[in-house]
Parts: structure tokens; sequence; C-alpha cells
């Protein structure tokens, strides 16, 4: 398994999280914005760890024909339909998987959007391997796999160096939704889940914590708590 990729991170450099529990998709956007705006006065990156009511999204690089239903059919089946201004294509949230959003300055860290990417993958492979779960990259397609399907996706924004958006681990094994389209614009993929694979309820609470661990290894640095001065009312991942 590879090191950490940001072994040479500057020393003392940490990390707070928010964990805002479920919000919509745009009431998440807007809680990025409101840290990425923030930062001028409070420049500590923050990891937000949530979960989404069921929506589908599309990334800059989203094409409408890999939407399996029309908006208006997947809103008749309580799925919203929204565009997000970060990379991929098109992906499913909903309740039961674990979303992270790390609001990472870059700058210190060598303003490598491929390394940023690979980083986030490694998060989330050790995070798996913390559960018995041998997760892998697939060569030429982002995101993380286990015997063939996809677990995990990564989508990112960076506004002036600063890295938001970020990725979704499959906890819970409600996939069904995910037939509406097709996942990250790659047909044929599979997808899969946590608890599908170890055949348990996993809380999400216990990937966030994993999550959270994997993340200060693989980035070399300290969480330095919560944080506590959030715009929206905090509760607790189930």
């Amino acid at each position: 398994m590879p090191g950490p990729p940001f072994s040479e991170a500057p020393p003392g450099r940490g990390f707070r999280t928010l964990l805002p529990g479920r919000l919509a998709f745009r009431e998440g956007l807007a809680l990025q914005e409101s840290l990425l705006e923030s930062r001028s006065s409070d420049p500590d990156d923050v990891l937000i760890l949530l979960e989404h009511p069921p929506v589908v999204t599309l990334g800059r690089g989203g094409r409408t024909e890999h939407l399996l239903f029309s908006p208006e059919t997947l809103s008749a089946r309580g799925i919203d339909c929204v565009e997000a201004g970060r990379g991929g294509d098109v992906t499913f949230h909903g309740p039961g998987q674990l979303i992270g959003y790390p609001i990472v300055d870059l700058t210190p860290l060598g303003r490598d959007l491929h390394r940023y990417l690979r980083a986030l993958e490694e998060v989330l492979i050790r995070t798996l391997a913390a559960f018995g779960v041998r997760a892998e990259r697939s060569a030429g397609r982002t995101g993380v796999w286990v015997g063939g399907e996809k677990i995990a996706s990564i989508g990112i924004g960076v506004r002036r160096w600063v890295a938001w958006h970020g990725f979704a681990l499959n906890v819970a094994d409600d996939l069904g939704p995910f037939d509406a389209i097709v996942p990250c614009g790659l047909r044929g993929v599979s997808m899969t889940s946590l608890e599908g694979l170890l055949g348990r309820p996993v809380p999400l609470s216990e990937a966030a914590g994993e999550v959270v661990r994997a993340f200060s290894e693989v980035f070399s640095m300290e969480h330095t708590g919560e944080y506590e001065t959030a715009p929206v009312e905090k509760t607790c991942l189930a």
C-alpha cells in the first residue's frame, strides 16, 4: 500500500471536522461556499462529513444521456436533480452514503490536482481496509473499486487553489437508485457497498470515524477537533 502522498506537508498543519448530519444537496453547496468565503479570516482546512437526501448530480462533464430518466420522472420517484460545479459526470447521492467535502488549501500541497485525487482515493482505500475490505484503484478511472465493482466516487472543484466538493462512499446496501443513471458515465459498471460486502449494518458514524483517521494519515495533518462556528445547526450521523 502506498505511503502517505503528502508526507512532506508543513509541520503542525491540521484540520477540523464538521458533521451537519443530513442536508439537502443545495444546502451542502451553500455550506461549502460559506467555508470557502471565510478562508481569509479562518484559514483552517475543514473536512465536512454528511449525507444527502436522494439526489442525482451532474458534474461539469455530465452528459444528459447518462440520465436514464427525465428530471420529472426522477422527481416523481423522490429524487432531486442538480447541476454541480465539480469535475466528473453523473452520480447519485442518498441516505446511507457517506459524503466527504474536504475544504483544503492545495498550495502547501504542491497545487497538484492529480496527486490530490489519488490521495482522496487512498483515504477511502485505508478506510475500507479498517473494515477488512481490500479496495483498489482502476487505471484511468477516478474512484475506488472492490472486485471490479465501484464503491466510491470522487469529483472535486477548485477555487483559488482551495479544493471543495469531494467523495461519496457507499456504506448502506440500498443501491437501487443507481439504476436511474450511468454512474460516472461508465456503462456496464456495477456499484457495491460496505454493508453488502460485510453482510452487516455499518453506522455512518463508524465509517466517518475511520475516514477522519485515514484523512489524517494520508495528508499528514492532525485532527484538531470539530468546527464550532458552523452556519448550520449540527446533528449527528447515525
